[in-house]
């Protein structure tokens, strides 16, 4: 089955606590123990710099130095990848690739240090975990976030980096430049800090008990920090909220209607079930599931595949988690 994931420093006038994060895409975090090479394809899906761009810029200004294959295939490390990310970084804020080409290695990343402002916080970060995930590295992990946490409301940091982090990652998942192992790797170190933030909100008594909202995942669907954020969310705004995770069968929900009544079923839908039998999901578990008290809302990347005439007021679809969020709070 395919894995997929469905989607900071300083500034110059006043030093912010993200400025350490100058030391993010400094050599210090490449590992002698991990071997990565990438090709220039990999380098484009991952700095979003077009593989004819990264050729030019290095043959006319040799920003980069290419290991090569005996058929003379270009092969990149993990440092060309640090750097390419931090001449990405100054290039999107007006650097001309010319006058970064005369910069020395160590100068590089502090001049990045030295440009990032509030606006450019999430590029800067997704980059970091970028590199903490392909390097394998805890620390990285933990020191990023760390920093943003110092300055944003972990809400911020989901929706503004993780979010966009998982889908990035999921479609350099699909494109062959990150390995399961990579996926896990990250999405473990996510998942930790979504428990720690639900357990807090998990100690306050809901506030609103008219409604349940029961969590799950179908059937060999295993990606759940989605739906583990919505139940943060759904718990954070004084709701009842039973989490039941990931591959459950629908005779498991129907065991939720002899103890509560007016239950809302949330379900997030990455890769299961398929577009081939999403349809006929959805009407099994009208059939079996829905009455006059409960409801269903559906989320994540299969629901583009639903056949619209089976949505009713039992059954809702939401584009994205901010969607569903908003309709927990009205």
């Amino acid at each position: 089955m395919k894995a997929c994931f469905s989607h900071l420093a300083c500034s110059i006038i006043k030093p912010s606590p993200l400025g350490a994060l100058i030391y993010v895409f400094g050599s210090s975090i490449i590992s002698n123990n991990i071997k990565n090479v990438f090709s220039i394809k990999d380098l484009e899906n991952l700095s979003g710099i077009k593989a004819h761009t990264i050729r030019i810029w290095e043959k006319r200004y040799s920003v980069l130095e290419p290991m090569r294959t005996g058929t003379n295939i270009r092969l990149y490390d993990l440092e060309s990848l640090q750097k390419l990310l931090n001449i990405t970084l100054l290039h999107n804020h007006g650097y001309k690739i010319s006058s970064i080409s005369k910069l020395s290695n160590e100068r590089i990343p502090e001049l990045v240090n030295e440009i990032i402002s509030d606006k450019s916080v999430k590029h800067h970060a997704i980059s970091s975990f970028k590199m903490a995930m392909m390097n394998f590295d805890h620390t990285l992990f933990f020191n990023t976030y760390n920093k943003l946490l110092a300055e944003k409301s972990f809400r911020d940091v989901f929706y503004e980096v993780f979010i966009p982090l998982i889908e990035e990652i999921g479609l350099l998942w699909q494109a062959g430049t990150v390995s399961p192992a990579h996926e896990h790797f990250i999405s473990y170190l996510i998942k930790q800090k979504l428990l720690n933030n639900t357990e807090i909100v998990q100690t306050k008594e809901p506030i609103y008990k008219e409604k349940i909202f029961v969590l799950y995942l179908p059937m060999n669907e295993i990606h759940e920090l989605g739906l583990m954020y919505l139940n943060y969310e759904i718990l954070n705004h004084g709701y009842k909220s039973i989490y039941l995770g990931e591959s459950l069968p629908i005779d498991s929900l129907k065991d939720m209607k002899k103890y509560f009544n007016n239950i809302t079923y949330i379900c997030y839908t990455t890769v299961e079930p398929d577009k081939e039998n999403i349809n006929k999901y959805i009407k099994e578990i009208s059939e079996e599931i829905l009455d006059e008290t409960a409801s269903l809302w559906l989320i994540g990347r299969m629901t583009e595949n639903i056949d619209a005439r089976l949505l009713s007021e039992k059954i809702t679809t939401f584009k994205n988690i901010k969607e569903l969020v908003d309709s927990i709070i009205t």
